[in-house]
């Protein structure tokens, strides 16, 4: 347990440091430190990836559906602009939930005809989203076991229950939102959640802006306070695991430079810089 929170921690932080390249660091390390196959775990980090669009998927629409009225200021048009979204975006939750049953066939029956869908793409491309199925197939396998599945949708709720209480214990702490509920702190999520999709390597830049945007457009929160809760936000739903990250990565012989060539898949194909395990 110890070694995977430690893989954990070294796989959030270059994503952190790095972008989203860095994810790449998470998947790899745990399979060096457990002996298994990498595409085994990126069959799992695939998995998980799922399960969370899942749940922001139906957060942030059911935040843009339920934004209050009588704090929304841009008008009644954004406003039905925004709740079309929100519909949309529980439109593609539903999606996705389809396709994660579709693939817990056994026979594979979906991931067979969507590569004979594919037929017209060139031989290298098509082997690439024939890997790609395969390996997001070997994931959802385990969700054929009712309690795996049970486990695997529990420990994604209990996750999304953190973030959403810290989350409002946060706000808590400034007289500014002092005043929020559970159902601003969701909107004031989903927002965030839609922001992280522009991601700038250690900066982050999405989040803060879309922080600062919802809470000033839709909750007059003055533009100084809200900068300053947007930045705190930051700071502890990404930038609090950093120095863990960096102190675990230290303990497993990983510096900086073997951390970027792991992002960019070029740690395997050079010896002697594989981390110490």
């Amino acid at each position: 347990m110890w070694r995977l929170t430690s893989d954990t921690a070294i796989g959030l932080t270059a994503g952190v440091l790095l972008g989203r390249v860095g994810e790449v660091v998470r998947p790899y390390l745990i399979a060096v430190q457990t002996g298994l196959p990498f595409s085994s775990q990126v069959a799992a980090w695939l998995l998980e990836r799922m399960l969370d669009l899942l749940a922001v998927l139906s957060l942030c629409g059911y935040a843009l559906i339920r934004i209050p009225p009588d704090s929304w200021r841009l008008g009644t048009k954004v406003q039905d602009a925004m709740a079309a979204g929100g519909y949309s975006l529980a439109i593609a939750g539903t999606g996705c939930l389809a396709l994660l049953l579709a693939f817990r066939d056994p026979a594979r029956r979906a991931q067979n005809r969507i590569l004979s869908a594919l037929t017209f793409l060139p031989d290298e491309r098509r082997r690439r989203a024939e890997d790609m199925l395969e390996a997001f197939s070997g994931g959802v396998e385990c969700t054929r076991d009712p309690s795996s599945l049970a486990l695997l949708l529990g420990y994604t709720l209990l996750e999304w229950v953190v973030i959403v209480a810290s989350s409002f214990a946060l706000f808590q702490g400034f007289p500014a939102t002092r005043a929020f509920g559970p159902l601003d702190v969701l909107v004031l999520l989903a927002f965030m959640t839609l922001g992280s999709l522009v991601q700038v390597p250690g900066l982050g830049g999405g989040v803060q802006v879309a922080s600062i945007v919802a809470l000033t457009k839709i909750y007059g929160v003055p533009l100084e306070a809200a900068s300053g809760i947007a930045i705190l936000l930051w700071l502890v739903g990404s930038i609090a695991i950093v120095p863990f990250g960096l102190l675990c990565a230290f303990h497993e012989g990983l510096n900086w430079r073997k951390l970027k060539l792991l992002s960019t898949k070029r740690i395997m194909e050079e010896p002697g810089n594989e981390p110490q395990v």
